[in-house]
């Protein structure tokens, strides 16, 4: 079975789970998630389940990606948005696919270069990578229209609040290990307001 038939399956069980923006759908169709893991992992890359890349790390669940790019997503359209734990790139991929700009900040360097080689390869010229402790975001290309982090923390980083713009949202998992609530922040003038997006469980957002 081809990888595109798989992706399109992939993509057909995420609308079954209540991800409806179409944007999101095309962009998780279109990216090949089994380029992103280990050979070995080929064939498991398009259910939808977290998976092992290494260094404490994991792929996330296609849902969650599609969960937090709709969250992005659901304010309105964005240019350029700031991604906190590249790990394997692939939702740096999602994104690419549906914005202009990607910045994207990995602390741990195996992922950092290999996430980097394989987007150059892939064509997602438009993803710029640093490799930096993510709870301090990348500052000095801020402020951001979006902000997504993909581990979780027990609080959210006060860096990360400095670097969203005016009407920006912030999307982030917050809480200890293995369980925590996906957040979306939305900064409006001097006020933030909060909401939670459900239950999530991701590995933890580690400073240096």
């Amino acid at each position: 079975m081809t990888s595109e038939r798989n992706r399109k399956r992939l993509v057909d069980r995420l609308m079954e789970e209540g991800i409806v923006d179409q944007r999101v759908l095309r962009a998780i169709g279109a990216v090949q998630r089994h380029r992103f893991v280990d050979e070995a992992l080929a064939n498991m890359a398009y259910r939808d389940t977290a998976l092992p890349i290494g260094h404490g790390q994991t792929i996330s669940q296609p849902l969650i990606v599609a969960r937090m790019t709709e969250a992005l997503l659901e304010a309105g359209p964005f240019e350029r948005v700031l991604e906190v734990g590249t790990g394997s790139g692939y939702q740096a991929a999602v994104l690419a696919e549906i914005t202009d700009q990607v910045l994207t900040v990995e602390r741990i360097r195996p992922l950092y270069q290999r996430a980097g080689r394989l987007l150059r390869e892939l064509g997602y010229h438009n993803v710029r990578l640093r490799q930096s402790d993510g709870s301090w975001g990348w500052p000095q290309l801020g402020p951001f229209e979006r902000i997504v982090v993909t581990a979780g923390g027990s609080q959210i980083p006060e860096a990360l609040r400095e670097q969203l713009a005016p009407g920006g949202v912030l999307v982030i998992p917050v809480g200890p290990s293995g369980r925590q609530e996906l957040i979306r922040v939305t900064r409006q003038g001097s006020d933030w307001h909060e909401e939670s997006l459900g239950l999530v469980s991701f590995v933890p957002l580690v400073s240096d």
